[in-house]
């Protein structure tokens, strides 16, 4: 066995391409961190996120820190900024999708077991404080990454890379 040369790289992407029609957005509810949204940015690009979302103090793709960490990718990738989240939450729900908080809150589901719908939209919410509470009540579904440790959260950008899969994951094995 050895490694992928650039073309054996290309055709194993193209493949899975090929077989993943999906709609998954992404709405940044001041996640404050710059090197986070980079992080961010560089992921949903991976898994060819339909629209990006930006509210309140998250900072955009032309921030340095942002930039250098998304290295280029978020010119793979379409976005908005609403300073109010009530905003970008009306154009998310005027585009057609469903609204999936990934918060750790009383009500969550294990994000296995939560419906996946045809157009999601993944929120994530700031380092410290999670969804703010407008974006919570809008989501139409919560769901929670289960943890075995006693570590208490996982990074926001950590979040989003298992958040992303699962839910890619959920749509190519219904």
């Amino acid at each position: 066995m050895k490694n992928l040369d650039s073309t054996g790289l290309k055709r194993l992407h193209r493949q899975w391409r090929r077989q993943t029609e999906s709609d998954v957005a992404i709405l940044l509810d001041s996640v404050q961190t710059p090197f986070n949204v980079g992080t961010i940015l560089r992921t949903a690009a991976a898994y060819r996120s339909s629209h990006i979302w930006f509210s309140g103090a998250t900072p955009l793709p032309s921030h340095p820190k942002v930039a250098r960490t998304a290295l280029g990718t978020d010119r793979y990738l379409t976005w908005s900024y609403c300073e109010e989240i009530e905003e970008a939450i009306t154009q998310i729900k005027d585009s057609g999708f469903s609204l999936l908080g990934i918060e750790l809150s009383e009500e969550a589901t294990p994000i296995f077991q939560v419906p996946i719908k045809e157009k999601s939209c993944l929120v994530f919410g700031h380092e410290d404080r999670g969804l703010s509470s407008q974006a919570l009540e809008a989501c139409d579904s919560v769901a929670f990454i289960p943890q075995l440790g006693r570590v208490g959260s996982l990074n926001v950008a950590t979040a989003a890379g298992i958040a992303l899969y699962e839910t890619h994951r959920r749509i190519w094995n219904p």
